[in-house]
């Protein structure tokens, strides 16, 4: 306590803390800077417990917080908008390391296996980001200076991810760093860190409101290690740019990321070594800087950097910042890079053959001959025209003609669905205008070179080729679609279809088209309408494993079960019933793979990327949990659906649900999951039965069946 309060006095007097005796000085000038530096160093060690610190702050929040409820703006943002911008166009010819690990969310649980991945992922993210703006500003031929590692809670020391994780050490991982390289100190020392990144769990839900700053818990947690960045280059003998005065701290989850930027005179901090985060939280409510971004994404859908959303581009651009304060002023500057963007654009639209270069009366580029890869260009409706028998517009009221086996089939389409990404009809044959069909378009295969196109191709020649077999086999079922039609599009105009085979340039030439039947609502759209109960839901049951149990016999799985892939059929027949369409990804080989969905797909087919006898029905389970109004998250990784499926079977979520639509649901829902994964074969029949019995049917004087 003699020392305590020694020390206080010494730091209270003489010389600013922040600076050292240079030279040759008085004993007692170089007694006193000494002491403050022994009493700043012991502040920066007893200055390590993020939660106490926090606490501190929680009044200072308060306010702020109230602050925000009347939308003023709370805290500044650390950069400009048009700044970001001009760092964007520097970037043009920036290529970042393509990232080896991928996020996973550390929210959906508190597995250590997810946090792992999240971890792995920001420390890819950040060498990734290093790496690239080094070779980009500063040098290619010599080597980056700085690697990352990740910060433990216990000894606020580095170590690398992946030994961090295998030596048990994962629950006290609490931020990545870049730091500089120092082979002298392996596990890093804090006067040599250029940010930190701290990995939180809560920060994605602020892009709803983005006016409103980060929860107290996260915003203290990233000006906690502010203030230790700052204390520790203030004790630094190294010589860095005064710029050092400022910090960085950036937010990450698996999804978002933003930037926390502290600067200020540490000069005004009290060094009371008795109450450490006391003086802490004063100089923070009263002499710092404080900057927050806004939170946006930085991970694509596939969970892969986006380089190009703002909040990759934030996080670029703060890291840029904290290398230009221990490496100095780039070789090439932001503004070098960005004045060729003009250059690189033209060389762009030259080589897309994109035309004239300069703006149109609508300020548009004419587009005039398609490469193989082009750029989205934006074009003037009257800047191209066809001539008009060579466009078929496909919208309701058109004709399409099929070339079927030699024969030449009308349809007239009267409807357009949607399902998801994809589009079809309803359309009736020429020749009978009051049967309606299912109409399919698809892809030529020269075309196929976006995902859209492979999803027409499953859609229309795959599920031709499917239903062709099922026919071939003889399969009979009403819960079934049946092939009515399938062949070729006959375009107007004539047709130079080559000698040889082939198509002709026209852009319909080849173009496959299926016709299928029964047409009828989906349950998407039931749900929607809300027009999906109890009832329907053991019907849409039975149907369904009718469906599944007739393809069974020969060997078919469907693969792809879902809620825009089952119609309800009541036009033309007295009770109406449910028919299972979309098997363009049906197993018909075990070269085979099923498509995979999040929500819908099985344990199995997520795990092992196949089916297993009782995929198709795990998926009916799915499907019915979510027609009956089952929640299902926000699910963007597979990592993140396995969970969410252990996690819901376990907790018997799904059987709840359905049990409040029927117990038969409950009790087939509870077998499903005891059959999941096991080489055990599917009973069909005997759900067959037991659902048949819970369906009431309005028929008065129909047999019940009683077998079983």
């Amino acid at each position: 306590m003699l020392l305590d309060s020694q020390l206080h006095i010494s730091a209270m007097e003489g010389i600013s803390p922040d600076q050292e005796s240079v030279g040759s000085g008085t004993k007692r000038s170089s007694v006193s800077t000494g002491s403050k530096s022994r009493y700043r160093k012991e502040f920066l060690n007893r200055f390590s417990d993020s939660e106490i610190f926090t606490a501190k702050l929680e009044d200072w929040f308060e306010e702020i917080s109230e602050s925000s409820r009347t939308k003023k703006s709370v805290f500044d943002v650390p950069f400009e908008l048009i700044d970001l911008q001009k760092f964007d166009y520097a970037l043009e010819g920036i290529s970042f390391q393509q990232l080896i690990r991928m996020p996973s969310p550390i929210y959906a649980s508190a597995s250590d296996g997810v946090e792992a991945t999240a971890y792995l992922a920001v420390e890819d993210f950040l060498h990734a980001s290093v790496k690239g703006l080094w070779e980009a500003f500063w040098s290619q031929d010599q080597p980056m200076p700085f690697n990352v590692g990740c910060l433990y809670r216990d000894n606020l020391k580095f170590y690398q991810a992946e030994k961090a994780i295998a030596s048990g050490k994962i629950e006290g991982l609490s931020a990545t760093g870049i730091l500089l390289k120092n082979h002298r100190h392996p596990h890093g020392k804090w006067d040599q860190i250029l940010t930190l990144a701290v990995l939180s769990s809560d920060i994605g839900n602020l892009t709803v409101d983005r006016e409103s700053c980060p929860s107290l818990s996260i915003l203290g947690e990233a000006l906690f290690y502010a203030i230790r960045l700052l204390l520790s280059r203030s004790l630094s003998k190294s010589n860095y740019s005064p710029s050092l005065s400022s910090v960085f701290v950036l937010l990450v989850d698996s999804r978002y990321g933003g930037v926390v930027k502290v600067e200020g005179d540490l000069s005004r901090l009290e060094f009371d070594l008795n109450n450490v985060y006391e003086c802490a939280a004063k100089w923070i409510k009263g002499y710092a800087t404080i900057s927050v971004s806004p939170i946006d994404r930085i991970w694509n859908e596939l969970g892969n950097a986006n380089w190009g959303d703002i909040g990759a581009l934030q996080m670029l651009f703060a890291t840029f910042h904290c290398i230009v304060q221990f490496a100095g002023v780039p070789r090439h500057s932001i503004e070098d890079l960005a004045a060729d963007h003009s250059s690189r654009l033209q060389t762009r639209r030259v080589e897309r053959q994109l035309g004239d270069v300069r703006v149109n009366g609508n300020g548009l580029f004419r587009f005039q001959q398609q490469s193989v890869s082009p750029e989205i260009v934006e074009v003037q409706e009257d800047s191209i025209k066809f001539k008009s028998e060579e466009i078929v517009k496909l919208e309701v009221g058109s004709v399409l003609w099929l070339e079927d086996s030699n024969r030449q089939k009308g349809y007239q389409i009267n409807e357009l669905l949607t399902t998801g990404e994809l589009q079809f009809y309803i359309a009736s044959p020429v020749e009978e205008p009051g049967k309606s069909l299912f109409l399919y378009v698809g892809s030529r295969i020269s075309q196929l070179e976006a995902w859209e196109d492979m999803n027409l191709w499953y859609q229309v020649q795959r599920q031709t080729r499917v239903l062709t077999v099922m026919k071939q086999k003889g399969l009979s079922s009403k819960y079934l679609p049946q092939l009515s039609a399938s062949g070729r599009i006959i375009h107007p105009g004539q047709c130079r279809r080559p000698s040889s085979g082939g198509n002709c340039d026209h852009p319909w030439c080849g173009t496959p088209i299926l016709v299928t039947s029964p047409v009828g609502e989906t349950i998407a759209d039931m749900v929607n309408g809300g027009r999906f109960n109890s009832e329907e839901a053991l019907k849409c049951c039975h149907d369904c494993l009718s469906a599944l149990s007739a393809a069974a016999s020969a060997g078919i799985r469907h693969g792809d079960i879902r809620p825009e892939n089952v119609v309800c059929v009541r036009s033309g027949v007295r009770r109406p019933y449910f028919v299972l369409i979309g098997w363009g990804h049906a197993i018909l080989e075990d070269r085979d793979r099923p498509a995979l969905n999040l929500h819908f797909s099985s344990t199995f087919a997520l795990q092992e990327g196949k089916l297993c006898s009782a995929s198709d029905a795990e998926s009916l389970v799915y499907m019915l949990y979510y027609a009956t109004g089952g929640a299902f998250p926000d699910l963007d990784s597979v990592e993140g659906a396995l969970l969410w499926r252990e996690t819901s079977w376990s907790r018997r979520l799904i059987q709840q649900k359905l049990g409040d639509m029927s117990t038969v649901l409950k009790a087939f829902a509870d077998y499903v999951d005891s059959l999941c994964g096991t080489p055990y074969p599917m009973d069909y029949n005997i759900w067959l039965r037991r659902l048949k019995r819970n369906i009431h049917d309005e028929d008065p004087g129909k047999e019940i069946d009683t077998s079983g």
